[in-house]
């Protein structure tokens, strides 16, 4: 299930104090919140869970038990349109994408489609990958 590493990891990190700041607002909202409502999981309830200990996958089954119980083809679902978002998409997505590339300095960057390929060329790594 995509995303849902990434938010574990950004709890983990900033219960040690080592998440950079830029991502502290967004904690719980935007794919987080995303994610979050798709489980029905409380982003304080998951923060509780996380900070006990455990894997991903325990953690996740840990969600499916507290929230819902996802089939094969939900995660299938969920994971392609988080891959998707902002390919394509509405004009307001559109522009909130363009409008993180040109605060990030990649406004130039047209093969940063997606969020996804834009999270990861901010973040340095190929998003072609």
């Amino acid at each position: 299930m995509v995303w849902f590493p990434r938010m574990l990891d950004k709890i983990r990190l900033q219960a040690k104090g080592e998440l950079p700041a830029e991502y502290i607002p967004w904690l719980g909202k935007g794919f987080d919140g995303r994610c979050l409502r798709y489980l029905r999981v409380s982003y304080d309830t998951l923060i509780d869970r996380v900070l006990q200990g455990g894997t991903n996958e325990e953690i996740l089954d840990w969600c499916f038990s507290v929230g819902r119980q996802l089939s094969d083809d939900d995660i299938t679902i969920w994971s392609d349109f988080l891959r998707k978002r902002g390919w394509r998409d509405s004009s307001e997505t559109l522009a909130d994408l363009e409008e993180s590339k040109k605060q990030s300095g990649l406004a130039d960057r047209t093969d940063l489609d997606t969020y996804f390929r834009y999270n990861d060329a901010d973040e340095g790594r190929d998003p072609s990958d």
